[in-house]
């Protein structure tokens, strides 16, 4: 009778262990309706990396709702993929047309993994999902990416490597990329490799409330394949009227025009510019734009410093592409991180719903004079150790 009541007891004592565990388990999921805000890739990317970093299984819907073709496309199920792969996790409804994935994250290991969407799928885009993984990863992790480096929606690897990973890296992110080859629409081929050494522990927060003065304008305007040099100058010039014209001629402006090679682009033809401004408190802000068929090298110059130009005159210390970026780093970054912008974008507001809503970041959006605003971040102080 003894033993009986005993045996009883376990089982119960099991079962309650049993439900508390999945009530944890439950308590940590995340739930995230794909069609919020932004309703676009950006909800998935941060959401896998979110699920990735936290430990935290996630469930999401309605993927890709607000765009033409909803659902999964080839560039971000291999972002997917990766970050699965990293986290070696469990993922189901990986598939390209997918409204609706379930992921189940495990520890995060150092080593080796390549993702290819087949595509000339943005690069830089696979990028921002796997970055933040990388950094609490177990050791050194090395990105070996196919697809686009210049494309379309997406910033350039050139941005990446320009404005946002000197940034990054006063947060801690050690980012080393080499762009191996470049890909351009609609044949892609790129190939970049990106080499992220883990946090010590934390991420550190970020300031960035003073912008200072403009110190200098710096630029690459490329081409690559059959399309000719004069695209490249002719780009680089129009670029610079529209910012002298503005800025004056006091401001250093030095854009270089770039002849990639067929070793460097070896598939396609693509053109383009990347513009930075540096400033005397080492502020960066980029304006960035694609040469397309018909389009006139003329326009595209003064499309990309328009952008920039939009960016300065917004006021703050980082661009619009920039802050949206930043914001799943500062939330899980250790302390309280202040960021001067111009108006915040659809991208960024719904970087902010989803990290503090799962991550526990305090965020505030203080309304500054002029349209632009303050994001200030109380973050949760993530550490590796506890990945």
């Amino acid at each position: 009778m003894l033993r009986a009541t005993v045996a009883v007891l376990a089982r119960r004592t099991q079962q309650m262990e049993g439900a508390v565990a999945a009530g944890a388990a439950q308590a940590t999921a995340m739930e995230v309706d794909g069609s919020m805000l932004e309703g676009g890739g950006q909800i998935l990317r941060v959401s896998i990396a979110l699920s990735a970093v936290l430990q935290k299984s996630l469930h999401i819907h309605s993927i890709r709702a607000n765009r033409s073709k909803t659902g999964l496309r080839p560039q971000h199920l291999a972002g997917v993929q990766l970050v699965s792969q990293m986290c070696q996790g469990r993922l189901v409804g990986g598939k390209v047309g997918s409204s609706e994935i379930t992921h189940t994250p495990s520890s995060c290991t150092g080593v080796e993994f390549s993702a290819d969407p087949g595509t000339a799928g943005s690069i830089a885009l696979l990028l921002q999902a796997s970055v933040p993984v990388a950094c609490f990863a177990k050791g050194p992790v090395t990105l070996a990416l196919r697809g686009g480096t210049n494309a379309e929606m997406a910033p350039q690897m050139d941005y990446i490597t320009r404005v946002f990973s000197p940034i990054a890296s006063r947060m801690g992110v050690d980012l080393d990329i080499n762009v191996v080859k470049r890909g351009y629409f609609p044949k892609g081929g790129g190939e970049v490799v990106a080499r992220v050494n883990p946090l010590e522990d934390t991420l550190s927060p970020i300031v960035l409330e003073d912008r200072g003065e403009i110190a200098k304008i710096t630029g690459r305007s490329f081409v690559a394949g059959p399309v000719p040099h004069r695209v490249a100058t002719e780009t680089a010039a129009a670029a610079e009227r529209v910012l002298r014209k503005a800025l004056g001629d006091d401001i250093p402006i030095d854009i270089d025009v770039v002849v990639e090679t067929k070793q460097d682009a070896p598939l396609g033809a693509g053109s383009g510019i990347i513009l930075e401004c540096t400033t005397t408190t080492g502020c960066i802000l980029g304006g960035t734009a694609l040469g397309k068929r018909g389009v006139p090298a003329k326009k595209v110059g003064e499309d990309a410093a328009t952008e920039l130009l939009v960016g300065i005159a917004g006021g703050g210390c980082v661009d619009e592409y920039l802050m949206d970026q930043l914001v799943i780093f500062m939330g899980l970054a250790k302390g309280r991180s202040r960021v001067l912008t111009g108006p915040l974008s659809l991208h960024s507001e719904t970087a902010i719903a989803l990290v503090g809503t799962h991550s526990g970041a305090d965020f505030t959006v203080t309304p500054k004079e002029g349209g632009g605003c303050v994001v200030e971040c109380e973050g949760v102080g993530f550490s590796r150790k506890a990945a």
